[in-house]
């Protein structure tokens, strides 16, 4: 592998509270994740991250999530698949609304919090997200969590999909993200993260929990834009890739 996407969840300020550095991190990236305003974000706030994007020459993806502002999406709801079918779809349609009328296509889906979890391990939230996506844009890419459901569903389904590998976060044996409960399921250790990464893309392998070797292919790299470390840790990401001769570009232009 000789390319890479790095992509960031942006957008999730809302009226008077801003949350992220979002103007730090766009340079950084090559797609974001845009909050469409159930979880976090609001209309003016996705106006103005769409041409911060735009801006930046950064792909734009739809980040939906479920309706719980005040538990910043993180909290699991008892929803049906077709519930989430409509969720994704109306959320993806508000981005789209404010991506075109600034000339820009929605390049990907990448679902939120609870959301994306619980599609990661529930094929029939999985089906419902990968319906959404191809009943709205068949040429949607999603976003998915390498080896979960959602990339199985959307394999079984037909629809174009990207994996994820996460810099910051441990693996469980079985794949799935260590719960943020667990000791050191988010990495704070810099070097240990970037080489994590780096070993990940050129060997498709990663330490889980258990200190076993499990295969992991990926398209994108999630990265945060939450304070200032974790600004200079995307930009110790893009340095270490330079050196190993691996190129930062949009999946867009390599996943179909």
């Amino acid at each position: 592998m000789d390319r890479i996407d790095l992509n960031c969840d942006l957008g999730e300020s809302f009226g008077a509270y801003r949350i992220g550095l979002d103007e730090e991190v766009v340079p950084h990236v090559t797609s974001v994740n845009i909050a469409c305003g159930w979880h976090a974000g609001d209309p003016l706030v996705m106006e103005k991250t769409v041409a911060m994007a735009k801006q930046h020459h950064v792909a734009v993806g739809a980040h939906p999530g479920f309706p719980d502002l005040l538990g910043f999406g993180r909290r699991e709801i008892k929803a049906s698949p077709d519930e989430v079918y409509a969720y994704v779809k109306y959320q993806l349609g508000a981005l789209y609304a404010f991506a075109h009328s600034q000339g820009l296509e929605v390049q990907h889906m990448k679902a939120h919090g609870s959301l994306y979890n619980m599609a990661g391990k529930d094929i029939r939230l999985a089906e419902a997200m990968c319906r959404a996506c191809r009943d709205f844009d068949s040429q949607l890419i999603i976003l998915a969590l390498a080896g979960s459901q959602m990339e199985q569903a959307a394999k079984e389904m037909g629809v174009p999909c990207a994996r994820e590998f996460f810099a910051d976060r441990a693996y469980a044996p079985d794949g799935s993200l260590a719960p943020r409960s667990q000791p050191g399921a988010v990495i704070h250790d810099t070097q240990m993260a970037l080489d994590r990464v780096v070993r990940m893309i050129k060997e498709g392998k990663v330490q889980a929990t258990n200190g076993e070797d499990i295969p992991v292919q990926c398209d994108s790299i999630c990265v945060h834009g939450d304070n200032e470390s974790a600004i200079a840790f995307v930009t110790a990401i893009r340095s270490r890739l330079a050196e190993e001769g691996i190129t930062c570009q949009s999946f867009g232009s390599f996943v179909r």
